[in-house]
């Protein structure tokens, strides 16, 4: 640093030499400090730039979701409330169920089909009993948004692989539920006596549904559609006036008056009151109070004056919805992987997927199914918190495990905001509405526990990991389980049921007795191949096209090939390059490392190699 030192040596002399590259490299770290600093800054400018767009674009899917629900209350909500009407059908148990999924599957909101149900029950036209199976439907019919969702990261096979098993575990949960609890509250009543006795044993005082989420996205969505949930409801309880009416809402605000007037009726029968009826010729009269309606304000959403149909207007929303649903999802994936990466993504699926210390690992789970039941409140909708978990598990940080509790706790949570409903509504019909709405959540909690407290029990996982390994390899799978789990089956089970009990039992029993066997002989299979006929340890002795898809995968890509020739050569060389990845990657890999992202457990693995260049280190110092 001295002046003097440095000019009294001569120029040529090694250690002045030495001074100037020290001086150099001194030069050089402070300009690349200055650099690393001005890059730090930048960098967090950036990473406050991804997360603005993050909540933007999360916002915008949570309002797609909603205006959704709306197009197809619109494209189906009146087919929804005729449906609700043929009460011989509603009895059968079987035909109950399925209505309650196809409802659910046309409007896209269980909210919606529970209140139709409750308003029938509350009005008499339906029994709680008989409202029971309609529940349980439409705890099968929400949980087809997030598998919808789960398609649109079809691109990458492994992500595709995650995100499908991650929404098809809550699809799992509801179906097994249902095959367990249908039939015993068919024999034994269980839902609505131990609701009954709730609903007699405590004295519950009414209240209000709180809005959370809706407080923020209702500006949006109510700017561009708003309808009249009564409609629907009075299609089903069968009132005329409102089969005429449009679901789109026109007036805002109205004003109510009810004068005392007087009114021709039929017959002394019909009057009021004996006092208040009075004879006049051929004309009987008596005072009735009359109610008027009168519009004040009209609504300002886009819809309020197009001379369009409900069904019109439906489409055109359906399909706005889908695409800004898609892009919100799309950019949403995006933005995470290029956000989780490296130690972040680390620490960040450690926190998410690690389970307590030990003895106190089994309270991990209900935590997570606290936290499912606390979000799914506050955003008061399970499709949206379900949806909204699905790129997480395909990008890999939360794992299935994970996922499954956070789905039990939405179940739960939808169930809670149901009950604030129900305590919304008059004293007069307050108990039915109530039970209904009890009977939800302790199917639920009956779920719970018969699929999750014991690690054997949790059957969801693994059906979905299994349908997750078929759907990667063959993508276009996904599409058949779709339509099959939720139009085809219902709508089979729905026929039979129409056609008796002796045809549902003659057809039924069989194909359940057969599907028993086929699951007993594939455990066998792969756990004690020993106990079973040579013939029995594989399925070989069937065709081909019995045993596996492969057959099928060749006609899709003829059908591709044929409907897109040009992109063909494309496809296969891209299909082959995956192909040979996976093949890869299964060689290095376990069954179950196909369910994590494997970008990030980099650091694991550079960890994992400085360890061994420390061992050899150590070997080699003698």
């Amino acid at each position: 640093k001295s002046p003097l030192v440095v000019n009294a040596l001569t120029p040529c002399s090694p250690t002045r030499l030495t001074l100037t590259a020290l001086k150099n490299i001194h030069e050089l770290l402070y300009s690349l400090k200055f650099t690393i600093k001005k890059k730090k800054g930048g960098e967090v400018l950036i990473s406050v730039g991804k997360l603005i767009l993050l909540l933007g674009f999360l916002y915008m899917f949570v309002c797609s979701l909603d205006i959704l629900s709306s197009a197809f209350q619109l494209v189906g909500g009146k087919t929804a409330g005729d449906i609700f009407q043929d009460n011989e059908i509603l009895s059968n148990p079987l035909a109950g169920l399925v209505i309650g999924v196809l409802v659910t599957l046309l409007v896209q909101s269980s909210s919606t089909s529970s209140s139709i149900v409750v308003s029938m029950v509350s009005s008499g036209l339906l029994t709680v009993q008989v409202a029971v199976p309609i529940i349980m439907g439409t705890n099968i019919g929400t949980s087809v948004t997030n598998t919808l969702v789960a398609m649109t990261q079809a691109g990458e096979r492994n992500t595709f692989r995650r995100a499908f098993a991650g929404a098809t575990v809550h699809d799992f949960f509801n179906w097994l539920s249902v095959l367990v609890l249908l039939p015993l509250e068919v024999a034994s009543g269980y839902l609505f006596v131990v609701t009954k006795l709730i609903t007699d044993s405590f004295e519950i005082q009414s209240g209000e549904a709180p809005d959370l989420l809706n407080v923020i996205t209702d500006p949006l969505t109510e700017s561009i559609i708003e309808l009249d949930a009564s409609v629907i409801s009075g299609i089903a309880t069968d009132d005329p006036e409102a089969k005429n009416k449009s679901l789109i809402k026109r007036w805002c605000q109205t004003f109510t008056n009810t004068t005392l007037m007087n009114v021709t009726v039929p017959g002394p029968e019909n009057c009021t009151s004996p006092s208040l009826c009075w004879v006049d010729g051929n004309y009987t009269f008596t005072l009735k109070n009359i109610s008027q309606i009168y519009n004040i304000k009209k609504c300002t959403h886009l819809f309020v004056d197009v001379n369009l149909s409900d069904m019109a207007v439906g489409l055109i929303l359906l399909a706005l919805s889908l695409l800004v649903l898609c892009s919100c999802l799309i950019l949403i994936v995006k933005l995470l992987n290029s956000m989780l990466k490296g130690q972040v993504a680390v620490v960040i699926k450690k926190v998410l997927n690690t389970n307590f210390p030990f003895p106190f690992g089994w309270v991990t789970g209900y935590i997570a199914i606290l936290v499912g039941a606390g979000m799914t409140f506050i955003v008061q909708s399970s499709s949206v918190f379900t949806s909204a978990i699905t790129p997480l598990v395909g990008i890999g940080v939360i794992s299935i495990e994970r996922a499954y509790p956070l789905c039990l706790g939405s179940n739960i949570g939808t169930t809670t905001t149901a009950i604030l409903a129900a305590m919304a509504s008059p004293g007069e019909t307050l108990a039915d509405a109530l039970q209904i709405a009890l009977v939800h959540f302790l199917f639920n909690i009956s779920g719970i526990i018969l699929w999750y407290p014991i690690p054997f029990t949790r059957v969801p996982i693994r059906l979905a990991k299994g349908l997750g390994n078929i759907t990667g390899k063959y993508r276009w799978f996904a599409v058949v389980y779709i339509i099959c789990c939720f139009f085809v089956l219902p709508l089979l089970i729905f026929a039979l049921s129409l056609a008796g009990w002796k045809v549902l039992v003659g057809v039924g029993v069989p194909l359940l007795i057969m599907l028993i066997i086929i699951i007993v002989i594939n455990i066998l299979q792969k756990r004690k191949p020993g106990w079973l006929p040579a013939v029995l340890r594989s399925w070989d002795f069937l065709p081909l096209w019995a045993h596996s898809l492969a057959p099928c995968d060749k006609a899709v890509g003829v059908l591709i090939a044929k409907c897109c020739c040009c992109c063909k050569c494309c496809q296969a060389a891209s299909d082959d390059q995956e192909d040979r990845a996976e093949q890869l990657e299964n060689n290095k890999t376990t069954h179950t490392a196909v369910y994590d992202n494997h970008a990030m457990s980099v650091e694991n693995e550079a960890e994992d190699g400085m360890k061994i260049e420390l061992n050899i280190l150590k070997m080699t110092t003698l």
